[in-house]
């Protein structure tokens, strides 16, 4: 079915009951969502857009945006929600490669904005503010607040999500009505949904964090939202009494930590604190836990096919183990095969493939890079490096195309950075590979000291001879303020690549 019908059908019998309350002190009931979606769903029909049509959506968090996206799915369009933080190289592309029927940008943005999507064949371009106004709403005030919608199959489009692009160009994944609603009712189980819950939604609309995991898994709850236009930690922290569900990036839970308010006490009614879009570093699982009582649940998912796996929710289904994003999903396959294509042992390290009812259709327009992504029996090649224990918990290792290969070995970052991270006064690091003209690629690591910590970078590499192979010591270490990343707290490994290509140009 339609995934808007099934959000809607688990609305709550009581529709003037409170839904979504704003930090700044608005209160949407669930009534408001269905009425006002209706409306811009109404608007959008009119329109006469081709089935199908790609509707861009490029502005900041708002309940009302939230309505835009629950419009576009009844309206049986195509959802195409792009990063605030795209500027117009970035957004020229996107909107040459997607064609997008309609464009909805902020109100500040409009002249350029809509330059852009006329030139590439759009029909419409409106705006949308985070402070309710917008030529949007205007419009769509004028359409009746009843809607039916429009009947979508499971494998029908549902939604656009350009993959977030830390190295080269992005890819359109092209996610349907039914890869969502199967993820987002495989999690309401499996994380243990209760009646009552209440979501503190901290996160970006943009992306398969906060829009799919956390939204759907609300709505398909019947969950209030206390709904912060942005991340705040004194905020967050004086609202977790009022909730028990909390979804971040590491970033988050590292400024926290920070705030002197994080207590036990404070975190007494919570439920549930869930992790991911980037690695979690042990030592955050474990400050966390010691800080809160509450252990973290790490996960593992991608643009491409929503959540894969998960740490376990409920104590019978087993522990919490930081280090690692958990089982997979019910219903998800996960294996982890060698570079001849056979399956790893427990403890061995290969290439991540995976399969399931949530797993993306294809990359938009590029039929040889879909082709690519999956293997002949018809796994999805996640490109990702990983791990299963014994246990059956996966750990990944990196990305394979962060694979570096130096003087004929393998060396996998991400095994480099953890002991690093062992090391006192690290707070975090990037390990890459750059051109050697001996080894064709030689090991550095950026590292970032925690506050007040002087470190040096030779007893840094001394330290790391003593405890593995030489060939994986880093050939030079750089101290650094921070690390670069991408809105979703992602480390941009090739800008640390790039920043550092000719450093052994002339050795």
């Amino acid at each position: 079915m339609n995934l808007y019908t099934a959000l809607r059908n688990a609305f709550p019998a009581d529709l003037d009951a409170a839904a979504v309350e704003t930090d700044d002190g608005l209160h949407y009931r669930w009534r408001d969502l269905e009425r006002g979606s209706a409306m811009i769903a109404n608007l959008l029909e009119s329109l006469e857009l081709p089935e199908g049509a790609r509707i861009a959506v490029q502005v900041e968090k708002s309940v009302e945006a939230l309505m835009l996206y629950l419009a576009v799915l009844r309206a049986g369009h195509v959802y195409l929600p792009l990063n605030t933080a795209y500027r117009q190289s970035e957004l020229e592309y996107f909107l040459c490669d997607a064609e997008p029927s309609v464009v909805v940008c902020t109100g500040r943005n409009f002249s350029w904005v809509s330059k852009l999507a006329f030139t590439v064949g759009t029909r419409s371009v409106f705006t949308l503010n985070d402070d309710r106004s917008g030529t949007l709403l205007e419009r769509a005030s004028h359409f009746a607040d009843v809607q039916a919608p429009v009947d979508r199959h499971d494998d029908e489009l549902a939604c656009i999500l350009y993959t977030s692009g830390t190295t080269g160009r992005s890819k359109g994944a092209m996610l349907t009505h039914g890869n969502m609603l199967s993820n987002a009712r495989t999690l309401k189980d499996y994380w243990d949904w209760r009646p009552g819950d209440v979501l503190i939604h901290a996160l970006p609309i943009f992306h398969v964090h906060g829009l799919f995991v956390a939204i759907h898994g609300a709505l398909l709850n019947g969950s209030r939202m206390i709904w912060l236009a942005k991340f705040e930690p004194k905020r967050v922290v004086q609202q977790l009494p009022r909730a028990t569900v909390f979804m971040g990036v590491p970033t988050l839970y590292v400024r926290l930590l920070a705030e002197p308010g994080l207590t036990r006490e404070a975190c007494a009614h919570m439920r549930l604190f869930v992790s991911g879009s980037a690695p979690l570093l042990l030592d955050t699982f474990r400050e966390f836990r010691e800080r809160t009582g509450h252990p973290l649940l790490e996960r593992y998912g991608m643009s491409e096919t929503v959540m894969l796996t998960s740490n376990p929710c409920r104590p019978e289904d087993g522990e919490r183990v930081g280090g690692t994003v958990g089982k997979p999903l019910p219903g998800v396959g996960v294996r982890v095969f060698d570079d001849a294509g056979q399956p790893c042992a427990a403890g061995e390290i290969g290439h991540v493939q995976v399969r399931g009812p949530n797993v993306f259709k294809g990359y938009w327009r590029m039929p040889e890079k879909t082709a690519e992504a999956f293997t002949a029996d018809g796994w999805f090649k996640t490109g990702d490096v990983g791990r299963f224990d014994e246990r059956g918990y996966l750990s990944i290792v990196g990305r394979s195309k962060d694979l570096i290969i130096s003087g004929g070995y393998n060396v996998y970052p991400a095994e480099i950075e953890s002991y690093l991270h062992e090391m006192d006064g690290v707070a975090e690091s990037a390990v890459v590979g750059v051109p050697h003209p001996d080894f064709g690629e030689a090991v550095i690591a950026v590292v970032v000291p925690r506050p007040g910590v002087q470190l040096d970078p030779e007893a840094l590499i001394a330290s790391m001879k003593q405890r593995i192979a030489h060939f994986k010591v880093p050939k030079r270490v750089f101290i650094a303020g921070e690390l670069p990343r991408n809105t979703m707290g992602k480390t941009q490994k090739n800008l640390l690549r790039q920043a550092h290509e000719k450093l052994f140009a002339a050795a």
